[in-house]
C-alpha cells in the first residue's frame, strides 16, 4: 500500500475521532434513527390574513401558549397558507414579515385618548372608545347633514366625514360596510386597497 505524509495523518485522525465517539456511547445508528423535535410540533396554527393590502394571502400564525389562564400567547413563525385560493402559500416581503409588527413593543393594542390641551395619551376601555366615537359622529353629523341641496332636491348626505374601509374583507362584510355607511349618509367611503 502506497501512503504518503498527508493520507496517513487523514487516516490517523478519522480512526482516533471514532474510536473517541465509540467510546463515549455514541452509536451513530440510533443518531441517525432519532427523530428531531421541530420547533413548531408544540404549536397551535391559526389561518389568516394578510393585513397589508387588497391582494388578502392567507397566512398560517404559529403560537406557542397552551390556553391556560396564565399562559401568554406568543407568535413564534408565520407562513403562506398553501390552502388558500389567493395566494397558495406566497407571501411577498411584507407579509413574511408580519411577525416583527405582531411582535413589535411599540404596538398599540388598546385604545388611547388624547385630551384637548394636553400632551399624554392616556390608555381607555373599548366601551370608551366606542362610545365617544359614536358621541362624536352623532354631533357632527347632526350639524352637518344635509337633507336637500340649494335646488331643493333632496339629497340626505353628510359630507363632513369619510369612511376608510379594511380592504381584506370579505365581500359580505364589505357589502354591509358600505350599506351602513351610505344609510347613515356619508358620501366619502373608500377601501385600504387604494392608500
Amino acid at each position: 500500500m502506497d501512503m504518503h505524509r498527508r493520507q496517513f495523518f487523514r487516516v490517523s485522525a478519522a480512526g482516533l475521532v471514532g474510536s473517541s465517539l465509540v467510546a463515549m456511547g455514541f452509536s451513530p445508528a440510533a443518531a441517525l434513527a432519532e427523530t428531531r423535535a421541530f420547533k413548531l410540533a408544540s404549536a397551535t396554527v391559526t389561518r389568516s390574513i394578510c393585513p397589508y393590502c387588497s391582494v388578502s394571502c392567507g397566512m398560517l400564525i404559529y403560537k406557542l401558549g397552551d390556553g391556560a389562564k396564565n399562559a401568554k400567547n406568543h407568535v413564534i413563525h408565520v407562513e403562506g397558507d398553501p390552502d388558500n385560493p389567493v395566494s397558495r402559500g406566497s407571501l411577498c416581503p411584507k407579509g413574511a414579515g408580519v411577525m416583527d409588527m405582531i411582535n413589535s413593543p411599540a404596538r398599540i393594542k388598546f385604545p388611547s385618548v388624547r385630551e384637548a390641551g394636553s400632551s399624554e395619551w392616556k390608555r381607555i376601555s373599548w366601551d370608551d372608545a366606542l362610545t365617544r366615537i359614536a358621541r362624536h359622529m352623532k354631533a357632527d353629523r347632526d350639524a352637518n347633514f344635509q337633507e336637500k341641496n340649494d335646488a331643493g332636491t333632496t339629497v340626505n348626505r353628510w359630507t363632513t366625514t369619510g369612511f376608510l374601509m379594511c380592504s381584506s374583507s370579505s365581500n359580505e362584510s364589505s357589502y354591509l360596510t358600505v350599506k351602513v355607511a351610505r344609510g347613515l349618509g356619508m358620501v366619502g367611503i373608500d377601501t385600504q386597497a387604494r392608500v
